[in-house]
Order: C-alpha cells, then sequence, then structure tokens
C-alpha cells in the first residue's frame, strides 16, 4: 500500500519487538514471528480510540516488563503518543497451552499422519484465536484492532514470552 491510501493512515507501518535478552529459538519460532511481523506490516488495523489522539500512522515496540505488556504507540517520527500497558498473567494459561499444543505440532510434522497433523493443527488454531479475542478485549479501552491484528499481537506476545 501506498502512503496515499488513507486505510494506511491509520495503521501500524514499523513494529519493534524488545529483545534484548531472549533464548535461542527453534527456526519455527523464528519463522512464526518473521511472518507475524510481516503480515501485521502488511494488514493491519489499529486506531488509538480516544477523541483527539494522533490518528496514525504508528510505529509500534512492544516490550515486556514486570509481567506487563507494554505497546509504546508513537508517530512516524517515533514521538510517543501513548504507552498501552496490559497485565500479561491474563494470558499466562493460554501462552502454556499454545506452547504445548506447538511442540507436538512441530513434533508431528516429522513423524504423524496428515491427519493427525490436521487435528493438533486445529487445536493450536483455536488457542490462537481464544488469545488473539482476548487480546482484542484488553486492549479494546486503548485502540481498535481487527481479529488478524489480535492474532499477530498474540504471536508477538508469545515470542516475547520465551525471553531467557
Amino acid at each position: 500500500m501506498t502512503g496515499a491510501d488513507p486505510g494506511r493512515r491509520k495503521s501500524i507501518v514499523r513494529i519493534q519487538l524488545d529483545e534484548k535478552s531472549f533464548l535461542r529459538r527453534r527456526p519455527e519460532v523464528e519463522h512464526e514471528r518473521e511472518v507475524a511481523l510481516f503480515d501485521l506490516l502488511e494488514d493491519n488495523q489499529f486506531v488509538l480510540n480516544r477523541e483527539g489522539e494522533h490518528p496514525g500512522p504508528y510505529h509500534l515496540r512492544l516490550s515486556l516488563a514486570d509481567d506487563r505488556l507494554v505497546i509504546e504507540v508513537c508517530d512516524t517520527a517515533d514521538v510517543c503518543q501513548r504507552e498501552i500497558v496490559m497485565v500479561a498473567r491474563a494470558f499466562r494459561s493460554i501462552i502454556k497451552d499454545y506452547f504445548l499444543v506447538c511442540e507436538s505440532y512441530y513434533d508431528a510434522i516429522k513423524t504423524s499422519s496428515p491427519s493427525q497433523i490436521e487435528a493438533i493443527d486445529m487445536g493450536r488454531r483455536a488457542l490462537h484465536n481464544e488469545g488473539a479475542t482476548l487480546m482484542r478485549e484488553r486492549i479494546s479501552e486503548h485502540a481498535e484492532i481487527d481479529h488478524l491484528t489480535a492474532r499477530r499481537f498474540f504471536t508477538l506476545l508469545c515470542v516475547l514470552h520465551m525471553r531467557g
């Protein structure tokens, strides 16, 4: 999309993860991170929902601090417009289950039948959707996001949880 597209004006055009210290991740996890970042920048809906706030586009920085997801929302000159802070504890059980199912999925790809892989993947997608729904609910007091943007945020939250 070009800068002339009015739909892009209210969107994320750059995103950065605070990954100062993290564990070495499996190639599959790195791939998920890269895909989530790419897809998020290609197609997203993110609009701060207070009257008079910067209309976008936005640069975002995601980090974890004291069991909180911190989303720093900046304009394209990197001037902070808002900081969104959410307690990450609410996501803990979904993330734990998601990690377990992902491990099973990655292992199944190597040895299981297509129908077994599909069954595990359905569970993985269901947990991902559950995490996205919770993300969307929690962020709604600060910003409006669509389901796909929420799914990608949930993926990035999972990646941040893999820090060392």
